[in-house]
This record gives C-alpha cells, sequence and structure tokens, in this order.
C-alpha cells in the first residue's frame, strides 16, 4: 500500500523535507543565540556602567580606540577649551522618570597637549537650539586649563537615535557627534570619540552615557527573537505538509485495492455512456455492448409490419367477400 512512497514525486519530497526542517532548525537556533548573546551584552554593559560610575578616571589615551568594554567608563583629559567653536546640538532628548523632554546638547572641543581636539557634551538644556531666549542661558565654558573627567563614547553615526544627518542645519548647530562632520568645522584633528561631563555646570543637566552600539536590547535584539520564531514555524509547516500528502495518498492506495474507483473515474476507464447502456442491458437480458436503439428499432418495425399486413389482409377479405355475394343474389334474379 506504501509502494507510492518509491516513486519520483516522493523521492523528491521526501529529500526536499530531510532538508529543509533540519536547516529551519539551526538557523531558528542560530538566531535564538544571537539573541541571548544580545542580552548578556547588555546586561554586562549596564554592570560595566555601574562600576564606571565609581571607578576611577582612566586617562582618555588608556581607552582608545572605544568599543564594547571602554564605553560608558570614566575618562580624563587636560588641555584648554576652544571658545570660537561653541556648538549647539539639536533635537536631542533627555530621558528621565517623567519621561523625555526635547533640548539641545552643548558642546566644545577641548584642546589637549596630543594636538588633537576632544569633543566634549558639557550638559544638555530643554528648549529650541534656534531660539534666542533659550540658547541665552547656555553658561561660558570655563577659560584657562582644565581637567575634564566624563563617561567615554563613541562617534555617532546616522543610526544613532536624534542624529540629523540631513545638513542644512544654521551655522554654529552639529546634527551628528563625529570626528567626520567636525572635519568641515575645525581647522585641527579631533579624536573619534567624545565624554560627556559627570557634573554639568548650573543650569546645564548631565547627559548620561548611551549604551555602546549592539550593546543593547534595541530592535535588532527583538528582530533576532522574532526570526527565530518563523524559522521554527518553518520546519513544523515543512512537517505538516509532509504527513498531509502522505495521509492523502495512503488513503487513495487503500482505496484502489479495495476496489473503491473515485467518482469522475467513469467505471474504470469507459465512457460513462458504454457503462451505463451495458447494465441497462444486462438488466433487460440483453447481451453486454448489445445498442438498445437497435432493439428497439427492430422492435417497432416487426411490429407495425405486423400490424399493417393483418390489417391489409382483413380487408381484402372482407372486400372480395362482399363483392362474391353481391354478384351471386344479381345471377339469381
Amino acid at each position: 500500500m506504501y509502494r507510492f512512497l518509491l516513486t519520483p514525486r516522493w523521492w523528491g519530497i521526501n529529500v526536499f523535507a530531510v532538508l529543509a526542517i533540519p536547516l529551519c532548525l539551526f538557523m531558528g537556533s542560530w538566531q535564538l543565540s544571537r539573541f541571548e548573546d544580545r542580552v548578556d551584552t547588555h546586561q554586562q554593559q549596564e554592570d560595566r556602567s555601574a562600576r564606571a560610575k565609581t571607578a576611577a578616571a582612566r586617562p582618555l589615551a588608556d581607552l582608545l580606540p572605544v568599543d564594547k568594554v571602554t564605553s560608558g567608563r570614566q575618562a580624563s583629559a587636560r588641555g584648554h577649551y576652544d571658545t570660537a567653536h561653541q556648538l549647539l546640538v539639536p533635537g536631542r532628548t533627555l530621558k528621565d522618570r517623567h519621561g523625555g523632554q526635547q533640548g539641545f546638547y552643548v558642546l566644545n572641543l577641548l584642546r589637549t597637549d596630543s594636538g588633537k581636539a576632544l569633543p566634549v557634551v558639557r550638559g544638555w538644556l530643554p528648549g529650541d537650539a534656534g531660539a534666542k531666549a533659550d540658547t541665552a542661558r547656555v553658561p561660558a565654558p570655563p577659560k584657562g586649563e582644565v581637567t575634564v573627567t566624563g563617561a567615554l563614547q563613541a562617534s555617532e553615526n546616522q543610526g544613532t537615535d536624534g542624529v540629523q544627518a540631513g545638513g542644512g542645519l544654521p551655522q554654529g548647530q552639529l546634527g551628528m557627534i563625529s570626528a567626520a562632520s567636525l572635519v568641515n568645522i575645525v581647522p585641527y584633528e579631533v579624536h573619534d570619540a567624545w565624554i560627556t561631563l559627570t557634573d554639568a555646570q548650573a543650569p546645564l543637566h548631565a547627559v548620561p552615557p548611551a549604551a555602546a552600539e549592539g550593546s543593547g536590547l534595541d530592535l535588532k535584539a527583538f528582530q533576532n527573537l522574532g526570526y527565530t520564531g518563523e524559522w521554527f514555524v518553518f520546519a513544523g509547516f515543512v512537517v505538516f505538509m509532509w504527513f498531509r500528502l502522505f495521509r492523502r495518498d495512503a488513503e487513495a492506495a487503500k482505496d484502489a485495492a479495495l476496489g473503491i474507483v473515485p467518482e469522475g473515474d467513469g467505471g474504470g476507464g469507459l465512457p460513462q455512456g458504454e457503462g451505463k447502456a451495458g447494465e441497462r442491458g444486462a438488466d433487460r437480458g440483453e447481451p453486454e455492448g448489445a445498442d438498445p436503439g437497435e432493439g428497439q428499432g427492430e422492435g417497432q418495425g416487426e411490429g407495425r409490419s405486423e400490424g399493417r399486413g393483418e390489417a391489409q389482409g382483413e380487408g381484402r377479405g372482407e372486400a372480395q367477400g362482399e363483392g362474391r355475394g353481391e354478384a351471386a343474389r344479381a345471377g339469381k334474379a
């Protein structure tokens, strides 16, 4: 009954199922491991951030270049602020326990002894960076040589929240904090990193450090979790379709073995008219294959011929008898 499994069609179905199911399970497990790695990295980043708040600051040169391990660490640098290139970073939201409020960052460049400048976010202010009433509250940077301490951050990119990479900002504003965006604004080299001050000068508010890219539970992490479910669903769908096709063909083979002909087959391959005619002929005692039209025609022809002959014979006999009787009566007279 299961010989249909050896047909070329079922060979193709079986090979596809054997290859597709392990592939789907492997891809689902891989996506799940990616999500678990992001969860572990996020937890490690939170632990490092908590330790960094109480740990002693280290020199900037010891923490460069910025990576997932050094991001958020307390760094210290010494130099003097470039007061001629104070920049405002608009469209930045500071999140707190009351929600988020729109404002802007205040950024100054610290000229260090190494020759490169370090972008320093001195703090955040609520309001519009293009309104004079809001920008008038920005305090002037300290003069002379200073030592700054803050959380080290990697340069922003187009995927960072709040970044305005389209350009078109007024003079004195910056859409993205990175060495690439500052190279055309200042006439000196800039570190591919920046720091946010831990203690902001009033009325500025300190900007909390952001998690390193790829280390938090962002949208990409939950995309990995969604892909995990999709691959496992695909594997289950392949198993379901295999059993459905198997059950259908197995039932068809069982019916064929019992001699059950599905509707539409016409009695074992014969035309439907011939099969029904043969059945009617058998019921009437006629041989199979006899044309019922021929029998009907012969019967009707014979009946009609016999009726006509009988009627003609009777008519002629009666006419002859009547004629002879009249002739006899006339001779006697």
